[in-house]
């Protein structure tokens, strides 16, 4: 079921378990856009970006955007067994109901993640990637335990009796272990065949580090160290847009 507000692309996506919000703007080759935020990735956080894709991609790319469930307006039910594949399932769910096999992808933040996991249950469907500034764990665990908790106060009131041990489940399952990116096991990079675009990161959350790996890991990859302000951020843009452009057509 899809609830279409009335005269513009704002949609509602039903499942199982899970509502899901998304925008759609523009024409052209399919592309999702994973928004950063942590467990907050709504379409709402990429208005903080250096740059918002929303508004520079539709003019050559059909972009899809969404809230992952319980961030921004989507809802979804919780378990213990959840973890990333649980919101890459809804992210592949809502391109099959939109009819879209092929697609490219860009996550900033959390996205990173989540893209890595698209990969690895959906390569063969995925043209180009861009990573901005990915998470990745560098001596920041208690970081990231703390942004899960702090989400976790507030959907707590929604998920009923069974939540506290459903939201330890899924705080573990999604930034428990050793993990550099969390989502795929470390040797999975060296596997993907999908041309990448890496924008740095450079913060606790954020660590260069966890860039760095993802551009040595990938054989496929365009690495842009400098990319938010001025100059660098004008370059960066065409560059990435100029990636995705080459890749739409392959």
């Amino acid at each position: 079921v899809c609830n279409k507000k009335q005269g513009s692309a704002l949609s509602v996506f039903e499942k199982d378990g899970a509502s899901i919000y998304y925008e759609e703007a523009g024409e052209g080759p399919a592309i999702l856009l994973i928004a950063p935020g942590g467990m907050k990735s709504s379409i709402q956080a990429w208005s903080a970006a250096p740059w918002n894709p929303l508004d520079e991609l539709q003019g050559s790319f059909r972009v899809i955007a969404m809230d992952q469930r319980n961030a921004g307006n989507s809802k979804g039910t919780i378990n213990a067994k959840d973890g990333w594949h649980t919101y890459v399932e809804d992210q592949i769910d809502l391109l099959d109901y939109l009819e879209i096999d092929q697609f490219m992808v860009a996550g900033m933040c959390i996205g990173g993640p989540y893209i890595f996991k698209l990969l690895e249950k959906a390569e063969a469907r995925i043209k180009a990637c861009v990573v901005f500034q990915t998470i990745g764990r560098d001596n920041n665990r208690e970081e990231f335990y703390t942004m899960f908790d702090n989400w976790a106060g507030d959907v707590k009131s929604d998920q009923g009796p069974a939540s506290g041990e459903a939201l330890r489940g899924l705080r573990e399952n999604m930034f428990g272990g050793e993990r550099v990116l969390f989502s795929v096991e470390d040797d999975f990079l060296q596997s993907i065949q999908v041309p990448m675009c890496v924008l740095m990161g450079s913060d606790v959350y954020h660590p260069e580090s966890a860039s760095r790996f993802v551009a040595d890991l990938v054989r496929k990859s365009l690495f842009i160290e400098e990319w938010k302000e001025g100059e660098e951020k004008e370059k960066a843009k065409t560059e990435v847009i100029d990636f995705l452009l080459a890749h739409s057509k392959n």
